[in-house]
């Protein structure tokens, strides 16, 4: 089910995978919580929220939501990109990671870019989010400043990462991604009005 949603993303109009995309989600959390988790009750549907309550122990539970965050890098009007070895053919992209129990937006930003390149940034703002459900997530993207150190992969996460230029990018994720969205926004403010595809 979930790979053909992925690959209605770059093919359908926003509005339609969105949909779809919460649709799946929602019959996915139907699927994984018939039980109750902390009695081992039938959980029932609550009828005045988006949620299912323990009819014995009361517990309720929401759908299962779990934010990530996914950033540009940006130096010296280069931006930094990795390839993971899950990504089709040649395809770089933006760098990105779950958010930690007890961890700020800001330091998860900091932790996975560190974790998975060596490098330290700063500057960190926020660009936009989009929920992704492969399998439930909300992708919170920023742009940061590159604060030092020099690229050192860590080869479990990404199988090499690099810095490019606006007119040199590699393959690249597709348009309706927040991924693609990112590199967009870097594009145009290296060279406004230039396109993405206009840049390789």
């Amino acid at each position: 089910m979930f790979s053909s949603i992925r690959r209605l993303f770059g093919i359908m109009e926003n509005h339609v995978t969105l949909a779809a995309g919460c649709a799946a989600q929602l019959i996915r959390w139907h699927q994984t919580h018939t039980y109750c988790g902390s009695c081992g009750s039938v959980m029932e549907d609550k009828q005045e929220e988006r949620a299912k309550i323990c009819p014995n122990c009361k517990t309720v539970y929401f759908p299962r939501l779990s934010p990530a965050v996914i950033v540009a890098v940006v130096k010296e009007g280069k931006i930094l990109l990795a390839r993971s070895g899950r990504f089709p053919g040649n395809m770089f992209s933006v760098l990105a990671g779950f958010v930690e129990i007890g961890e700020t937006l800001e330091a998860c930003v900091e932790r996975e870019v560190f974790e998975e390149t060596g490098i330290k940034v700063k500057n960190i703002t926020y660009f936009n989010s989009q929920p992704w459900p492969f399998p439930d997530s909300l992708m919170l993207g920023f742009i940061a400043d590159y604060a030092g150190g020099e690229i050192c992969v860590d080869a479990h996460e990404i199988a090499e990462a690099k810095w490019f230029s606006a007119n040199n990018l590699p393959d690249i994720p597709g348009g309706i991604s927040i991924a693609r969205h990112l590199i967009d926004e870097f594009v145009n403010q290296q060279k406004p009005g230039l396109k993405t595809g206009d840049s390789q």
